[in-house]
């Protein structure tokens, strides 16, 4: 998807052949399969839904749920991640379940977390993250595509811009301005977004759910 967004910081297609041939980062992971660290800003403007209507602004996106938790390595005895509270939260603010989403962007900081996260979102059952991708779910013409800006592997991780570049793209998703990268009749998108680590939990996640 990062060959099709302009603003992405690596644009070049990569074959299954280079990604395995690339030098090796922390083993088995090459460097395409780890987020690069880069320079980078985002910006979104919000306002009320009756600002909105004073502005004129027909059928904006709204944020339908917004949840943030800290982690922590099972002081409290609980076997959710907090990325599993998050989605469970979020789910149940908006009124929106997984099945719903038309697109998604996630914190794929690296190959395998990409694919733990669709788990932890309830994309899949657990143990089945890698199957939403050979059977092409996640790709653009899919039943729900992820991280369709390339995510931080192809777009980049500018750390504190990081959640808010998500929540730019699937802003410009729902509102159909995506180009070769749009996802047809977009109306409802999932951002995830997290970092640090608490033991083997995430010390933060967040996840947004947006509507239009």
């Amino acid at each position: 998807n990062g060959s099709l967004n302009e603003r992405a910081q690596f644009r070049d297609a990569l074959s299954v052949e280079d990604v395995l041939a690339a030098p090796v980062i922390a083993e088995p992971l090459t460097r395409p399969m780890c987020s690069p660290i880069g320079d980078g800003g985002a910006a979104v403007i919000l306002v009320s839904e009756r600002k909105a209507r004073e502005l004129g602004l027909n059928n904006p996106v709204k944020i339908a749920s917004c949840v943030l938790h800290s982690g922590w390595d099972g002081v409290l005895g609980d076997t959710k991640s907090v990325g599993e509270l998050c989605a469970k939260e979020a789910y149940e603010l908006s009124g929106v379940g997984p099945g719903d989403l038309s697109v998604a962007e996630v914190h794929d900081a690296s190959s395998p977390a990409e694919i733990i996260t669709y788990e932890t979102l309830g994309f899949c059952a657990k143990g089945e993250g890698s199957k939403l991708i050979e059977d092409g779910v996640t790709r653009l013409g899919g039943a729900l595509p992820v991280s369709t800006s390339g995510g931080l592997l192809r777009k980049g991780h500018p750390i504190g811009a990081t959640g808010v570049a998500q929540i730019v793209e699937l802003t410009e998703q729902l509102m159909g301005r995506s180009g070769k990268r749009q996802v047809e009749g977009a109306k409802t998108a999932l951002a995830h977004n997290g970092g640090g680590s608490i033991g083997t939990d995430a010390a933060a996640q967040v996840v947004t759910v947006l509507t239009r």
